[in-house]
């Protein structure tokens, strides 16, 4: 078993109709959205027939894909052996920590100052579906809500385009998150985590709302930098 294998959950790409747009646009998405899971392993080859022939689709609009994905780091083309999808870079992972904490942080000072009592009825929604993910064991799904709980967070900031340059600046680094929610303990630690952001929203304290996000988003470098050293095979070679 090659070392990307290791680390891929399924082989099976989602369904077009799953995605939105055009034909390019939702191959696009579909094989991002793999990458991004790990469907796809780091430094696993990508066969452009085989996913023609997964999703029913020409060759065209596989070519545009991978090229919109190496445009933003996702793959590799290397001329004469093929295309592959990126290792991770920890020299990435850690700007966009950095730069997700800078927003972020800025982002919970405002908003315990302004949140609304409309707004933590939402969050006590998405953080009791977190709850009952975590219980049912459902990883794929308590990843998503989570993403959902950190979009709410950006969003009552009211500034409209801040969700888009946070995800761009994570992008890296929600890939190799997907290594480190299945560790034991993980999700659990995740969710005290949330409901200590929420508590200090609750407070409207922004102090106390900052130090549990600083918290929070510090505890990605702390499993990812020994998993660095256990697995250099997912990861380019440091500078």
């Amino acid at each position: 078993m090659s070392p990307a294998s290791q680390v891929e959950p399924q082989r099976a790409l989602m369904p077009l109709d799953r995605f939105v747009g055009s034909l390019g646009q939702r191959v696009y998405q579909c094989l991002r959205q793999a990458i991004l899971s790990l469907v796809y392993g780091p430094g696993e080859i990508l066969r452009k027939p085989e996913i023609c022939e997964a999703l029913g689709v020409s060759r065209s609009p596989v070519s545009d894909a991978v090229a919109r994905l190496a445009a933003e780091g996702l793959v590799d083309v290397v001329p004469q052996a093929g295309t592959f999808v990126a290792r991770f870079s920890m020299e990435e992972i850690r700007e966009g920590v950095f730069l997700r904490e800078a927003i972020e942080l800025a982002a919970i000072e405002r908003v315990a100052d302004t949140v609304t009592e409309e707004q933590l009825q939402l969050l006590r929604r998405n953080l009791t579906v977190q709850a009952a993910l975590v219980r049912d064991g459902d990883i794929p799904g308590f990843y998503q809500s989570d993403a959902a709980m950190h979009e709410l967070l950006l969003s009552f900031t009211g500034f409209r385009k801040l969700a888009q340059v946070s995800e761009t600046a994570w992008l890296h680094v929600n890939r190799a998150r997907q290594l480190i929610l299945p560790v034991p303990g993980r999700v659990e630690a995740t969710l005290e985590e949330h409901r200590a952001i929420l508590a200090a929203l609750e407070s409207r304290d922004p102090a106390a709302a900052r130090a549990a996000v600083k918290l929070h988003l510090s505890q990605l470098l702390r499993y990812l930098e020994p998993l660095e050293r256990d697995r250099p095979d997912l990861f380019r070679p440091g500078k």
